[in-house]
């Protein structure tokens, strides 16, 4: 198994689509998104997108 995590400090709905289409459409599998809160503001401050795939033998 092989992992991916794509860091973005640009957190909107269009930077979100872009990673997410961009890396399923080169083979990965999405698995998740977590947020990097800011304690004075309710936007997230970044995103990690977690991809995974089989390994390549």
């Amino acid at each position: 198994m092989e992992y991916k995590v794509v860091e973005t400090s640009l957190v909107t709905d269009e930077a979100l689509e872009e990673i997410l289409n961009r890396w399923t459409g080169a083979g990965w599998h999405f698995e998740c998104v977590q947020f990097a809160m800011r304690e004075a503001s309710k936007r997230p401050a970044m995103a990690f997108v977690f991809f995974t795939r089989a390994a390549a033998d």
